[in-house]
């Protein structure tokens, strides 16, 4: 980009090639880095890396920065909580675990609830599973081809957004069914409202022919796709399930670890269909950037866990429950209302840039968790991997932090405080990478 003042030396730059070899020596090489970014600090949506070159981050840490970069009020809640003692097991009490289990009962969607503490999102899908089975008797589980539910291998056996995360980790836990989801973009099913071709398919076929219905403990989804790459699902599809599963005796059991907490612009994402699960399950930006994640159940189903049944060493720690109590105050009061405004903003002017180039193929979401997905040619809709790679380069060489999902789809999931005039820049940097990497 032309005067860029953000970019100030060569990228990587010398302190950051030297962090990353003295890393390759110590670190698993596991994790999927995309681009050489080196972290120094951060302020609200900007980060600096080691070198002194400064980034606008439309990634924010995979949605956990949902108040930006060591938001004042959070970071003072952090070292308040520290102040007076670091932690305590969940064998006992203490007023931030409490208050921060009256703050989701007084939020909830879901009526009166009760939250089971820990420090991840893939736990909180780990801690669902287990309530399930022990609510209904029951063992087998639905989920979702293309959803992302963590790592461990609870939720490793619902993970089905790209193949490498299952590879080599063969057998996980036993039970799951993995159905399509929902995409009106790119059908599974034959249809032209994918929420009722899945529906059938799972009512009439599914249960029909492969799957006792009334073996089926819980179905796992996620309100709005993730990793799968940024899926809306058809109106309708949310509250269908819902009442599939009152039917069936069934759990429906939300993932809001990446969709909750303000992202779409309601403080929850199944909010937009006014559609309450039995379980929900929370992490990410609830703690701006403090681990914490959140097993939210309706109190006649947890109620019914005897002491000892679940269990979590570090679950409830004071300084992430501090943090999550700041954060839910600013999302309430100020930030979900900016995620939705903002949003609706940043998309219109996505669409007007859809309008002007043909390799974008769909723009969607809500709020600030928005796809931009990009294809070959619109006829064919084949997705542009390579394209979509090249530009997150581009982008970053071009000051802009983004990441993908899906096949070929650019996830925009800045922190929830982000402005217009921030889009407006992003959007600048994005035309300029796009034509960077169409020439390729």
């Amino acid at each position: 980009m032309k005067n860029n003042k953000r970019i100030v030396t060569p990228l990587p730059g010398p302190k950051a090639k030297a962090m990353i070899e003295r890393d390759s020596k110590v670190v698993s090489p596991s994790y999927p880095r995309d681009y050489p970014f080196v972290m120094s600090h951060g302020e609200g949506c900007d980060v600096w890396d080691v070198d002194g070159n400064r980034f606008l981050d439309f990634a924010a840490g995979i949605a956990v920065c949902s108040t930006g970069h060591r938001h004042p009020a959070v970071v003072e809640a952090i070292k308040g909580a520290a102040d007076q003692f670091l932690h305590i097991s969940s064998d006992y009490w203490h007023e931030h675990q409490v208050r921060l289990g009256e703050r989701v009962n007084e939020l909830s969607h879901m009526g009166e609830v009760l939250s089971f503490m820990c420090q991840s999102g893939t736990e909180a899908v780990e801690g669902a599973l287990k309530l399930a089975r022990y609510v209904t008797g029951r063992s087998r589980f639905i989920g979702f081809l293309g959803g992302f539910h963590g790592r461990t291998m609870g939720s490793l056996a619902f993970t089905s957004s790209k193949y490498t995360q299952q590879k080599g980790f063969f057998p996980t836990m036993a039970g799951v069914t993995h159905i399509p989801f929902p995409n009106n973009y790119r059908p599974l099913l034959a249809g032209d409202d994918q929420g009722k071709a899945v529906l059938d398919y799972l009512e009439q076929v599914l249960f029909q022919s492969n799957v006792p219905a009334n073996e089926v403990a819980g179905i796992l989804v996620e309100p709005i796709q993730g990793e799968g790459g940024y899926i809306v699902p058809p109106d309708g599809f949310l509250q269908g399930l819902r009442d599939l599963c009152d039917r069936h005796g069934i759990m429906l059991i939300f993932d809001e670890v990446q969709s909750g907490v303000g992202r779409t612009g309601k403080m929850f994402a199944a909010e937009h269909w006014d559609v309450a699960p039995d379980i929900m399950c929370l992490a990410k930006g609830l703690g701006s950037g403090m681990p914490i994640g959140l097993v939210v159940s309706k109190k006649e189903h947890m109620a019914k866990w005897p002491r000892g049944a679940h269990g979590n060493t570090y679950g409830g720690n004071p300084l992430c429950c501090a943090a999550a109590l700041a954060t839910l105050d600013l999302v309430e009061q100020e930030y979900a209302d900016n995620a939705a405004k903002v949003g609706a903003y940043f998309i219109e002017r996505l669409r007007e840039l859809q309008g002007r180039v043909d390799c974008i193929g769909e723009v969607r979401g809500r709020g600030l968790m928005i796809g931009m997905e990009l294809v070959t040619d619109r006829d064919s809709k084949e997705p542009a991997k390579e394209l979509c790679d090249r530009l997150i380069t581009r982008a970053y060489h071009n000051g802009l932090l983004l990441l993908s999902c899906g096949q070929s789809t650019l996830r925009f999931m800045p922190p929830l405080c982000v402005t217009r005039a921030q889009v407006d820049e992003a959007l600048e940097m994005i035309e300029t990478s796009l034509a960077e990497a169409l020439v390729g």
